[in-house]
């Protein structure tokens, strides 16, 4: 155990008293001018002596400060402790949070992209890796147990995850599996939690504090409106109540309603130009980016996931100013955002859940109420609900018509739109005044949760049996968990992964059923299909083109890589509206087409050839079946046509997802750096890693530069970070840090530009003169400009190669000095005679202003000596 610091607020050495850890506590907060509540006052004094604390108390009333006791305490008396959290962003946030106040080589975090520092006294991880540490019976207190009976102290934040449908079984377990443990579990919207503190005292033998229904330091304010949302934001704004977030359940949504509300002055001459101030220096993009910085300008922000982290993180920065006066965005709000909120206001009181169109639970209703008010900003807090459309439209008549009855009487009343679900007033009564729902156990047996198990010392059958069976699940005659349990033991048994030894032929305690087989270490956890795609390697052909090979191993990572659903629907849908117009002119009938039509879908390279290979591999490896195997060509088809981001972007209409699609690039970026062994790891491969990470930076550099920055970190601290290196960690992806200029990347520059010349002669071979016009008219080369150019090549050739010897490096020329350099592609035409050439300019300049390549064409013919 590291002994820390004395140079740190809460260096605590093993040993400290209660008291004095109190007092530490107590020291802590006054440096920093804080002044406890009692709440956090009494949760403080329980977790030094020793109890489980449910700290149940509204948002902005100091749960972090709470949580900060914990691990002080934890360290005080020698034991570990667990800081756990729903999402990656909000674990790495609170690393460098806690490194600061506690030392650097005292905390540690693992997240399944890095491990650093994993030995920490301090951990930060996501739930699921706790729980699978807790499967793997890895907390033992002596290296030889085979209990996870070590002291250790568990916070578990935004624990009402807990009822989630998909990772609930991640916040379950280590309560189940921990006897040892002392938990904290925070959250605003818990509800009834007599069950599991119950169940908790009886697993543990600890005492524990339930800390609710604790006065809200900024209380809140509801209101019904039946007035046009446009005419509340106006009053809101009048009446100094903002900012305003205004919540949808859509992406769609949010960003229509913020152009609509640039019809009203949302913001003063004054506020817009300091707007502009702060902006100076942000870079936007085309598309959405464009959008934003016009809305942003006005005082209007736009917030939701499938924006650019580092769009969000303006917007965040913004209203943190006092610059927004006003944010659109969607129902999330981001899980641990720093976000000052005055006004809450909700369109609507009905979201799709995935499944179908339901009203919110109180839980949800709440847990974004509990964003407006901010703690020493604002004295109160407001929640305005909208009435639907529908009812809003009928109130206004009705207010038209007065008292005058025949007026009323001709009314003609509108109704709820089809199948949408309706909300009333009472709706809203019931929601504001209901407690959150008791949290409901969604614990779930899956092949991951079978095999920790079985990796686990001693006896696994007597282990998963005790916790299919005693947990927090309602008892059923026929235990559904079991059933499950057994089927994939099975599959696991024909795999030959597991052995089953008759007990009369075992030893007294020794197990009956055994892990016979290897099993990647985190394989559940971070990429799930990486062993699949390392055998996929070994199926490509080693003796094909090196660019070919090159495009193919990167359909083998993103065939492994799930996602972006946006892109291939559009890419399935253009396949689609190309196939119609094929058979159209093949004099198809209708039926025939739509028939025919079931059958295209969105590019799959090597979708045969990785098929054949999944299902022997699935039945070898039966915890695979619960992933799905995704042939795809999203980075491909960027590689093979030169497309920068903003061009995918803008050629599949997904401007709203440009933040979905950025983290998939991402992830098919960091699977080709941590996956793909060196055997395979050819220059061309290398070209095209460095230019898709290149591609990555120069969008959002925090996708990168933060687990770059971490995963150097962790190679180059075997004995834990020194404060030095976190700091220079945190400053690498902090928001005043821009990426290095694009041209800085001599050899990405390289890649793109081979990719831009030969997106050209693709689109020259099919004769796309359309598409050669709209990406470059604004140089002067618009369609028929490059009709005219081409004209003489088809009068001497009837061919113009696009195959991997067109593709040839050789045939492609690029300067290696100056800001603007000429960039020459070799036609490949049937004679072999090689005399076109396409000319174009890179001009470096524009390019780091762009972020991306910018190129321009200067000609196109035959070559002159």
């Amino acid at each position: 155990m590291t002994v820390l610091s004395p140079a740190h607020p809460l260096a605590l050495p093993p040993g400290t008293s209660p008291e004095a850890t109190y007092e530490a506590f107590e020291a802590y907060a006054a440096a920093r001018g804080l002044t406890p509540y009692p709440h956090q006052e009494e949760a403080a004094l329980a977790i030094v002596a020793g109890e489980h604390v449910v700290l149940a108390t509204p948002t902005g009333s100091g749960k972090s400060l709470v949580a900060v006791v914990a691990h002080a305490a934890a360290l005080a008396r020698g034991a570990r402790t667990y800081y756990t959290a729903p999402v990656k962003a909000l674990v790495s946030e609170k690393f460098f949070d806690l490194a600061a106040a506690f030392g650097a080589a005292n905390v540690g975090m693992i997240t399944g992209d890095v491990a650093i520092n994993p030995d920490a006294p301090i951990l930060c991880c996501t739930a699921e890796i706790l729980a699978a540490q807790t499967l793997r019976g890895q907390l033992g207190a002596t290296p030889s147990s085979t209990e996870n009976d070590a002291d250790l102290v568990v916070v578990a934040d935004e624990f009402h995850f807990y009822a989630d449908p998909q990772r609930g079984s991640a916040w379950q377990i280590p309560l189940l599996d921990l006897p040892g443990a002392q938990f904290v579990l925070l959250s605003a919207t818990l509800g009834e939690m007599t069950d599991i503190v119950a169940d908790l005292t009886r697993r543990t033998g600890r005492g524990a504090q339930v800390i609710a229904h604790t006065e809200r330091p900024v209380p809140l304010t509801f209101r019904y409106s039946l007035e046009p949302l446009t005419e509340v934001i106006e009053e809101l704004l009048g009446t100094r109540r903002d900012p305003v977030y205004v919540v949808h359940f859509t992406q769609a949504a949010a960003l229509e309603r913020a152009q609509a509300l640039t019809s009203i002055q949302v913001t003063t001459k004054e506020q817009r130009a300091a707007i502009a101030q702060a902006l100076a220096g942000e870079r936007f993009a085309g598309g959405f980016g464009s959008t934003l910085s016009r809305l942003l300008r006005l005082g209007i922000g736009v917030h939701h996931a499938g924006m650019l982290p580092r769009y969000r993180r303006l917007v965040e920065r913004l209203v943190q100013a006092g610059h927004l006066r006003v944010v659109c965005g969607t129902d999330t709000l981001g899980v641990g955002v720093n976000m000052p909120i005055r006004t809450v206001v909700f369109t609507g009181l009905t979201k799709f859940d995935g499944v179908r169109q339901r009203h919110l639970t109180a839980r949800e209703f709440h847990q974004i109420s509990g964003r407006a008010g901010r703690a020493g900003f604002d004295t109160v807090g407001d929640v305005v609900v909208q009435a639907p459309d529908h009812v809003i439209e009928n109130a206004r008549a009705l207010a038209k018509a007065g008292d005058d009855e025949r007026k009323r009487r001709k009314i003609v009343r509108k109704k709820a739109p089809e199948g949408q679900v309706n909300w009333t007033d009472k709706t809203f009564e019931r929601l504001r005044d209901a407690e959150p729902e008791p949290l409901t156990s969604q614990l779930a047996v899956t092949h991951a949760m079978v095999l920790g198990v079985l990796e686990r010392p001693g006896d696994p059958v007597a282990r998963a049996w005790r916790l299919l069976t005693d947990n927090h699940e309602p008892h059923r005659a026929a235990n559904p968990l079991v059933r499950r349990a057994v089927g994939i033991y099975r599959s696991l048994h024909t795999a030959g992964l597991v052995a089953h030894t008759p007990r009369s032929r075992v030893a007294p305690g020794e197990p009956t059923v055994r892990l016979v087989a290897e099993v990647p270490d985190e394989f559940a956890l971070n990429s799930p299909l990486s062993p699949f795609a390392l055998a996929a390697l070994d199926l490509l052909d080693p003796d094909a083109e090196p660019f070919a090979r090159a495009l193919d191993v990167v359909s083998v990572v993103e065939a492994t890589t799930p996602g972006p659903r946006p892109v291939l629907m559009a890419q399935q849908h253009a396949a689609r509206g190309e196939a119609v117009a094929a058979m159209k002119s093949e004099g198809l009938e209708y039926e025939e087409r739509m028939e025919l039509l079931e059958d295209v879908t969105y590019p799959q390279p090597l979708a045969e050839l990785l098929g054949a290979a999944w299902t022997p591999y699935v039945r070898a490896n039966p915890w695979a079946a619960e992933q799905e195997l995704e042939p795809k060509s999203v980075v491909r088809e960027m590689v093979e046509t030169g497309m920068t981001f903003s061009e995918l972007v803008s050629r599949y209409g997904v401007q709203r997802s440009e933040g979905v699609v950025l983290r998939y690039l991402t992830d098919v970026y960091r699977s080709l750096r941590q996956v793909v062994p060196e055997a395979w790891r050819t220059s061309e491969v290398d070209d095209v890693v460095t230019w898709l990470g290149e591609v990555v930076r120069q969008v959002d550099s925090s996708l990168l530069d933060e687990w770059e920055a971490l995963a150097g970190a962790s190679a180059d601290a075997a004995d834990g970070l020194t404060d030095e290196e976190v700091e220079r960690a945190e400053r690498r992806f902090g928001d005043s840090e821009t990426p290095p200029p694009f041209s800085a990347n001599e050899r990405a520059v390289r890649v793109a530009a081979r990719g831009a010349a030969f997106r050209r002669v693709e689109l020259l071979a099919r004769e796309d003169y359309a598409a050669l016009g709209a990406l470059d008219g604004a140089a002067g080369w618009d369609a028929q400009r490059w009709r005219d150019q081409l004209e003489p090549y088809w009068a001497e050739y009837d061919h113009l190669a696009t195959d991997g010897a067109a593709r040839s490096a050789a045939l492609v020329l690029l300067e290696d000095s100056g800001r603007v350099r000429r960039l020459e592609q070799i036609l490949d035409d049937p004679s072999g005679d090689r005399d076109w050439r396409l000319v174009l300019e890179v001009d470096l300049d524009a390019s780091d202003a762009a972020g991306e390549l910018v190129v321009r064409p200067v000609s196109l013919g035959p070559w002159q000596a």
